[in-house]
């Protein structure tokens, strides 16, 4: 990825790469300029692979859709069920006060914290973010009063 100027789509889904693996991927992707669609479904990514792909977010600006279901970024960012917690969201928001590219993000089942639900939520309203998906993230009453 680091020298490939004709890849536009990758799927590496049920390769338990790991934080380790997406560190690799993250750092092909600072200098990558020709991926569009990148699919790390069921990787096992966790919080510190989720920390990682932030980071290579911050700089990259071909990629469209990162799509994450079942682990642990571009227009669309599904991070389904990678149990990124308040650490790996912390990471997410701070990449997405420099990422304007995003329109698309799909937290479900992510145990984040209420208050980097709200922060996040404020950042992608801002932005006139179009779709944001929370579901499974146990945030009760009081998460729903943040977010309203």
């Amino acid at each position: 990825l680091r020298v490939n100027t004709s890849l536009e789509m990758l799927d590496l889904g049920g390769n338990n790469i790991g934080p380790e693996g997406a560190a690799h991927l993250a750092d092909a992707l600072r200098v990558n300029t020709s991926l569009k669609e990148l699919f790390l479904g069921w990787n096992n990514i966790r919080n510190e692979g989720a920390a990682h792909l932030a980071d290579a977010l911050r700089v990259n600006t071909s990629l469209k859709e990162l799509d994450l279901p079942g682990n642990n970024i571009g227009e669309m960012l599904n991070l389904e069920g990678n149990n990124i917690g308040p650490e790996g969201a912390a990471h997410l928001a701070d990449a997405l006060r420099v990422n304007t590219s995003l329109g698309w993000l799909n937290l479900n089942g992510n145990n984040v914290s209420i208050p980097r639900l709200q922060e996040i939520n404020d950042l992608l309203q801002t932005r006139g973010e179009k779709w944001l998906n929370l579901r499974e993230n146990n945030i009760r009453d009081e998460g729903a009063a943040h977010l309203a």
